[in-house]
């Protein structure tokens, strides 16, 4: 309850603040450069057309319910529309205290106003990939259903849950910095044991079981059920999502409220 009432209250009270960090933010992302908003696209498909060339062959057999040729770089843009988010707000809020030491030390605000920052940079980069990729998506001849209904919530859990782990971990990493160190070594083993390049369909049973076990894994198949086969997410996986979300969320702001004097002397 307590967060709940805070949080409308720090963006409303601070709102120049957050949006003037957001709006330099977005200049620094583009600045110095002519093909500026080029680049906030250009490397994520980067990414996508690789693995597209180098394993489609492969994958394409192996995706059923998709009719189109090009139904492994639909599988993948889905994919990384969910990963990209993840990634950029886990590790920007893992980092968020330790980035903006000096601003923390000099200015007197809501510390949790920077996630915010954070939070809302990353959805603007996510929403300009999602143009681009509807794009895509349109000229090769793929087509929203009305399952996108459930796109909004899909996103707002794959948000918090990435918000709540990297303000949870991102308190700890001011006072036991190896934090970073061991969180960038984890994401690459999640990248490769979420279904993101491949489907869970191809491992053997034994390995499906395990996968199962990253959280990881249901947030990217609502991604592929509610945008590439146009179906609804599984609800009751969704549900647990959302605790657990709701969960970090709480637990980083617990963290922070305990140690945010302590946070102050040790950056």
């Amino acid at each position: 309850m307590m967060l709940r009432s805070i949080m409308p209250r720090v963006i409303w009270d601070y709102r120049y603040f957050i949006f003037t960090s957001v709006l330099s933010d977005f200049k620094n992302q583009v600045a110095r450069s002519k093909l500026g908003f080029f680049w906030l696209v250009a490397a994520p498909l980067s990414q996508v057309l690789i693995y597209a060339f180098v394993l489609s062959s492969v994958m394409s057999q192996k995706l059923p319910g998709i009719d189109s040729g090009f139904s492994y770089s639909i599988y993948l843009l889905a994919s990384f529309q969910f990963w990209f988010l993840f990634v950029e707000i886990f590790n920007r809020s893992l980092s968020v205290f330790i980035d903006n030491a000096s601003v923390i030390k000099k200015i007197s605000f809501p510390r949790l106003a920077l996630p915010l920052v954070v939070v809302i940079t990353a959805l603007i980069n996510n929403m300009i990939f999602l143009l681009v990729t509807t794009c895509v998506y349109y000229v090769i001849g793929f087509y929203f259903s009305l399952s996108m209904i459930w796109f909004p919530v899909i996103l707002a859990i794959n948000i918090a849950f990435a918000c709540g782990l990297g303000i949870t971990l991102g308190v700890l990493n001011v006072f036991i910095r190896d934090i970073s160190q061991i969180s960038n070594i984890v994401i690459q083993f999640l990248f490769w044991l979420t279904p993101l390049v491949y489907t869970i369909d191809i491992l053997p049973p034994a390995f499906q079981t395990i996968i199962k076990f990253n959280p990881l894994y249901w947030l990217s198949q609502a991604y592929h059920d509610v945008i590439v086969y146009g179906n609804g997410p599984n609800v009751a996986a969704l549900s647990m999502m959302a605790v657990a979300s709701v969960f970090l969320v709480c637990l980083g702001y617990f963290l922070f409220k305990k140690s945010s004097a302590e946070m102050v002397d040790v950056l």
